[in-house]
């Protein structure tokens, strides 16, 4: 029988061009009536999904031959959206929101290729939908006498969905609801939906989550089947289910976890050999002799791919009685368990493993906690108390930092994010964030368990069956080049780019920054640098592990991938091999299931996450108006985000940095002002006030108190000789050394920011006032620039008004600078709006203003008008001065001068003089 492979293979090969059926069964040798008849299901079935297209002309190809993209449409709140590919490597095709042709949010998509911008960039339009993605909606409804509208939680599905009056079921308005779409749109009208559940008013305990939940399609409540299938299975062991296994209820072993975890999975045990030896034993809950694959309890596990953790509440894969019950290792009490027994040299050489079905019997119980209080604290009451495991902790602690730090020389990158706690009380209201620490007991499950996953990977690729790997593809070297543009900025670089980058010059950057204040923003955008891990069914390189094979063994009570690896090591070990049906069955599946449990494991990171800044935005709802110390932890073309201590992260918005216009440079992560020069990047410590919190936007406003001038003057001097000791940078200009002024012909553009703002220069000579401003060409070309900015509005500032006071609305521009069609007022006969020509008029009037009273090359740095002013300023330029002596040269006092214009030199009288010199002149010569 022809299979879906062949048919792909075929089609792919660079000689096929399009085909009829009938040419098709001539080639793939289809004869019988029967074979026909299973043939043509399976090209429909294709077409279904997209992996085959059919011309007009009834001709069967793939589409990525046709010049046509399948993949799943990730779209975004401003309409446009991405089709990402379901061939790997294949770039992402951007969509516009006019090319979207009533699409949503997660559908399976197939898109034209139109046209191809510069870079690998592609644009193209949706023309058919292969599969929804979505059908249900949760929302907030907007109630009308004869109808409604859902406005949906996520944006990402742009529309309202409309709802007539006989599928309202009684809901309230403002109340958040469940809604089933009955009808989607077709790119003209909204989607039409019933209310199916109704969650109750936002602000009502516990709605959030549920909205979260519902929103996410996450499936609480397991079905009445599935609850009666964990039922018939037994809390205890028999004793015929021991037979065939090895009995380790004799070794001493004990599980570490958490204080408030209940499923628990994994025990651990080291001891000494009499050959000096280390014998690491790993031994996981056998979940899968009781979750029977094709199985009602093993279907609903599939479906739902690994337990989710909320803020309040545990979504698990399986029902308690499981997880919680037979299959949790709890102390004292014999479980099935697999084991992978380790055996290490004290040089940490693996001189045997083995891994096999057992029956164990846990000593203790023990937390994090309290390992870390005898290993670290020598806490005497729980040494005391645990006497005759303190030596097992001790040996423990001594393999785990071993194994840690053969991971480490060998490369792998470790980041150490701090994690933090939310804390909640009995109605799910928000009372504390507390800091998760890493202790030593956090490390040493951690080099078990990976240690584990290892050796079952590797054993297993060696016998060459179908298998789930973990895998971590190699960074994107676009993505690394620019991550080595910005650390340059702090002075480090990225040793070995080139064709491929191995993860320990990553690590040697983190060692490098660790206990520095750019530790947490370089960490953060290494990160983000990285692809992201998951699930495939081929065994490939894991970068951030460094290692050749690697697996998920250790989790089957949360994760699906490990409980199907169980099911494959429990069939070797019972049978000694794969039968030929089972391996090819094996073998088609796999790649599916490492899809979907990749997929679910992105859409659980995703809920956590969301539950996670929901109660972050409580937390601080009642804290507006507080002040607090932060981060910047990113920064955009609209603004910068601020992290404080505690986690939390919100926005300070370029409408709110009122002291200049700023513009966003991206490679050195930073908004830089126009005139005063202020520097704001990332990992630079800031002040701030909470000025709002939005729980229905997820967001969190902030704005700056710092006085950031006198921290601008200190950090550009430091800034300036920190350049130029870079021995990285090429030659800067140096605005400290003596002598003719000059420039050099070559410098580095990225360093151009760190220069000496213009109005305090270093001194040349007593008495004598330098200026370190650019060219008055460079000036006037700046000038130009500005002024053409200034009318366009939106090319290249970040500031939210003009100098007229207009905001983005009045030139019809969103926070990013681009332009909102919507937002565009309707335009006169001509076809030209009436408002944009009076406002450039009024612009171009303020501009030919300004060129009339020009600022010299000497203007001090502030503009005063008044003694007060003057005074304020020279006192905060003494203590400045203080500091750093008498580099800068002082502000002149303008009061002092009324005769002169500020940084001329000459009076209004002695220019009249010479203008009467050079007339008579010219008398003179016509005589």
């Amino acid at each position: 029988m022809i299979t879906e492979e062949q048919v792909l293979e075929f089609m792919r090969e660079q000689a096929y061009k399009p085909l009829t059926v009938q040419e098709l069964e001539e080639v793939l040798e289809v004869v019988s009536a029967d074979e026909l008849r299973q043939f043509m299901k399976l090209l429909n079935q294709m077409e279904e999904r997209g992996q085959v297209i059919r011309t007009r002309t009834d001709r069967y190809g793939i589409p990525e031959r046709m010049n046509l993209v399948v993949g799943k449409l990730q779209a975004k709140s401003k309409g446009f959206g991405f089709v990402i590919s379901d061939e790997p490597n294949q770039p992402d095709l951007y969509v516009s929101a006019s090319d979207m042709n009533g699409a949503m949010h997660g559908d399976r998509v197939m898109a034209r290729i139109q046209k191809q911008t510069s870079g690998p960039r592609l644009e193209g339009e949706i023309i058919r939908i292969i599969e929804r993605g979505t059908s249900q909606i949760v929302g907030t409804l907007t109630k009308y006498p004869k109808y409604g509208f859902v406005t949906p939680d996520d944006r990402r599905f742009g529309n309202d969905i409309f709802i007539s009056e006989e599928d309202l079921n009684d809901a309230e308005d403002g109340q958040k609801v469940v809604v089933d779409i009955t009808k989607y749109s077709n790119g003209v009208k909204n989607s039409q939906g019933q209310i199916v559940e109704i969650l109750g008013n936002p602000n009502d305990p516990g709605v959030d989550i549920l909205s979260v939940i519902r929103k996410y399609g996450l499936p609480e409540a397991f079905p009445p089947e599935v609850l009666a299938a964990a039922e018939k299975i037994p809390t205890e062991i028999a004793e015929e289910e021991i037979r065939g296994r090895r009995d380790l209820r004799n070794r001493r072993m004990v599980t570490i976890d958490g204080e408030d975890a209940k499923d628990l999975d994994d025990a651990v045990s080291v001891e000494r050999l009499p050959n000096g030896n280390y014998l690491l034993g790993v031994h996981i809950a056998d979940v899968g002799y009781y979750v029977q694959e094709g199985s009602v309890l093993d279907k609903e596990a599939y479906r739902r791919g690994c337990s989710v953790y909320l803020v309040d509440r545990v979504i698990p894969m399986l029902p308690h009685r499981l997880s919680n019950g037979i299959c949790s290792l709890n102390p004292q009490v014999d479980r099935l368990t697999l084991t992978c027994d380790m055996e290490f040299t004290p040089d940490l050489d693996m001189v045997r493993h083995d891994i096999y079905p057992s029956v164990i019997k846990t000593n203790e119980r023990m937390t994090y906690t309290n390992v870390r209080k005898i290993l670290i604290d020598q806490d005497s009451e729980l040494i005391e108390r645990y006497e005759e495991l303190v030596d097992d902790f001790r040996m423990m602690q001594d393999l785990a930092m071993k194994l840690r730090n053969r991971r480490m020389n060998r490369g792998a990158v470790d980041f150490d994010f701090q994690e933090t706690k939310i804390i909640v009380n009995e109605e799910g209201k928000p009372v504390e964030i507390k800091k998760r620490e890493r202790s030593i007991a956090e490390q040493i499950i951690e080099e078990f368990m990976l240690a584990a996953n290892e050796t079952v990977a590797e054993h297993f690729y060696w016998l060459q069956v179908p298998f789930l790997y973990r895998i971590h593809e190699d960074p994107d070297m676009e993505k690394m080049i620019n991550f080595n543009e910005f650390i340059h900025n702090f002075g480090y670089h990225l040793k070995g780019i080139g064709n491929r980058i191995h993860p320990r010059s990553l690590q040697e950057i983190l060692d490098k920054v660790k206990d520095t204040p750019e530790e947490r923003i370089i960490s953060t955008v290494m990160l983000r640098s990285l692809r992201q891990a998951k699930y495939a069914a081929e065994s490939a390189r894991h970068f951030g592990l460094s290692a050749e094979y690697y697996t998920h063994f250790t989790s089957p009570i949360r994760r699906y991938p490990d409980l199907v690896i169980h099911r494959i090591i429990r069939e070797m070990v019972l049978h000694g091999r794969l039968g030929e049906k089972r391996h090819q069955y094996l073998s088609e599946h796999m790649a599916d299931i490492a899809k979907q449990s990749s997929e679910r494991e992105r859409l659980a990171v995703e809920a956590e996450r969301e539950t996670d800044n929901l109660k972050k935005v409580e937390f601080m709802l009642d804290k507006i108006g507080e002040e607090f110390d932060g981060i910047i932890s990113g920064v955009t073309a609209f603004g910068m985000f601020v992290e404080l201590e505690n986690s939390i992260e919100g926005l300070v918005h370029v409408s709110y940095l009122n002291d200049d216009y700023y513009n966003y440079h991206e490679k050195q992560y930073a908004l830089v002002g126009e005139r005063t020069g202020n520097i704001y990047r990332i990992g630079d410590a800031v002040r701030i006030r909470v000025i709002g919190a939005s729980k229905e936007t997820i967001t969190i406003d902030f704005e700056l108190i710092t006085d950031a001038k006198s921290i601008r003057r200190k950090r550009r001097y430091e800034d300036t000789r920190a350049v130029a000791s870079d021995r990285n940078a090429d030659r800067v200009w140096d605005p400290t050394r003596k002598g003719k002024k000059k420039r050099d012909k070559k410098y580095d553009k990225s360093t151009v920011v760190t220069m000496l703002e213009p109005g305090y220069s270093r001194t040349r000579g007593k008495g004598k006032r330098t200026n370190e401003r650019s060219s008055q060409t460079s000036n006037r070309r700046k000038r130009r620039s500005d002024e053409e900015n200034f009318l366009k509005y939106g090319k290249s500032q970040a500031a939210p008004s003009d100098r007229l006071g207009h905001t983005a609305d009045d030139y019809m521009l969103d926070p990013f600078g681009k332009r909102n069609e919507e937002a565009r007022p309707k335009r006169d006969d001509n076809g030209k709006s009436a408002a944009k020509p009076a406002i450039e008029d009024a612009n171009r009037k303020t501009f030919k203003e300004a060129k009339g009273k020009r600022r010299s090359l000497k203007e001090p740095l502030f503009k005063v008008e008044t003694a007060e002013e003057f005074d304020l300023t020279q006192k905060s330029l003494a203590d400045w001065d203080e500091e750093f002596g008498d580099d800068f040269a002082p502000v002149p006092n303008p009061l002092e001068q009324p005769s002169r214009e500020h940084g001329k030199r000459k009076s209004h009288k002695s220019g009249l003089k010479k203008v009467a010199k050079m007339a008579a002149k010219k008398r003179n010569r016509k005589k």
